[in-house]
């Protein structure tokens, strides 16, 4: 059998997503179910919208920054349509490139491969998103490029990185507190007031800066151009969103039932949901985990953040797919491979169970809200809930060795 290289590695993934992608224009030409994601009609509507001297947002249900739509551009013009499938898919290709050279910085270069293949480049769950129509590989380049300068203690790349994944998506701000941590190398932190005052370094001003520069920036230009739509849409939308279609939350029959004029009135909820999630995702596991192991804790922050997350979809899985790798090589369940395979077999049967319950309800009409479906989405946020405690843990039985040197 021919030993995996990266070459060999990088030319089996663009080969899996070719087959993909034209498996999709097949079935999209001779299936009433399309494999295109609805999303990717979204977003090339808002390009046609620009196209035609218009704001992308006159298209319903395009909750994304301008910018999306300009990249997207060319599939207005004839036989060009699926532009974007193969952009996302190369974004994909780039993302697990810079996925095997962050690994080789601590593992060897066959573990390096392997991580990088089963996690993402060669994962057909990740690649058949990004054919399908899905923007999350490109969020993925970013989030690994950012990781990669932040590792390589490139303070300013890193900002830039942040500041542009965060105007794309607002959930990578989390990572701002994990990166500020790690920029500085202090052996003896402890979070006591002497580390306070002497935490304003020149790296961490220079990230601060860069981050921030770059995220206003884009949000003025993009609000000088389109408004009050552009902030509407781009970011109030998502704190008060009371999507409970396709939802494996726990607040999802809450959102049902708010869902109306009159309950959101009542409950209020929907504005406040993100408090729990983001003081475990953005506070409390950075602080025992950033100068411990920064990727393996950045895992930890985005899983947290979609478990944790009032509106939980199958893409979403995918925002923490891309750092898994990172912590793999030294997590319990590679370890304890029984474990391992009880983990990854509750995940999908609680991902399942909860799938049966959407079937039954969206396709067949049957009211399996309760106890099926609220059962369902329970049982799936224990389950990640547990994970997240073993993730946690591993982190924080790490030492200095997280802290690598740099090239």
């Amino acid at each position: 059998m021919p030993t995996l290289t990266l070459p060999r590695l990088l030319f089996l993934s663009v080969l899996l997503r070719a087959i993909l992608f034209f498996h999709g224009l097949y079935q999209d030409a001779h299936s009433t179910l399309k494999y295109t994601d609805i999303d990717y009609y979204v977003f090339t509507d808002a390009s046609r919208a620009l196209s035609q001297g218009q704001s992308p947002y006159v298209r319903e249900t395009y909750r994304y920054t301008p910018l999306l739509a300009y990249i997207l551009y060319p599939t207005v013009f004839p036989g060009w349509f699926s532009f974007g499938k193969l952009f996302f898919a190369l974004s994909d290709i780039v993302a697990g490139w810079g996925i095997y050279r962050i690994l080789r910085r601590t593992v060897s270069e066959r573990q390096a491969l392997w991580y990088a293949a089963t996690c993402w480049l060669l994962n057909p769950m990740v690649a058949t998103i990004s054919t399908r129509g899905s923007s999350e590989g490109l969020l993925g380049v970013m989030v690994i490029g950012m990781l990669w300068a932040a590792v390589a203690g490139q303070a300013v790349l890193a900002g830039v990185l942040l500041g542009l994944a965060t105007h794309f998506k607002i959930y990578p701000v989390i990572y701002a507190p994990a990166i500020l941590l790690w920029l500085e190398n202090d052996p003896a932190f402890r979070l006591n007031a002497q580390w306070v005052l002497g935490f304003t370094t020149r790296k961490r001003l220079a990230f601060s800066i860069t981050a921030l520069a770059t995220f206003l920036g884009l949000n003025l230009a993009m609000y000088a151009m389109y408004g009050e739509a552009f902030l509407q849409h781009t970011y109030f939308h998502h704190v008060v969103r009371l999507d409970h279609r396709h939802n494996f939350s726990p607040y999802n029959i809450l959102l049902y039932l708010v869902s109306s004029p009159a309950g959101h009135s009542e409950v209020p909820f929907a504005k406040v949901a993100f408090l729990p999630q983001m003081l475990l995702s953005a506070v409390l596991i950075p602080l025992v985990g950033a100068k411990r192991d920064l990727a393996g804790t950045m895992f930890a922050q985005t899983f947290a953040f979609v478990a944790f997350n009032k509106v939980c979809t199958s893409q979403y899985f995918m925002w923490y797919i891309v750092l898994l790798p990172f912590l793999l090589p030294y997590s319990s369940f590679m370890q304890n491979w029984k474990l391992g395979l009880a983990a990854l077999g509750f995940w999908v049967l609680g991902q399942a169970a909860w799938l049966s319950q959407g079937y039954e309800l969206e396709f067949l009409g049957k009211s399996v809200f309760f106890p099926g479906l609220w059962a369902a989405s329970l049982g799936f946020f224990a389950i990640n809930c547990w994970l997240l405690g073993v993730f946690v843990e591993d982190v924080m039985k790490r030492d200095a060795v997280g802290k690598v040197k740099t090239r």
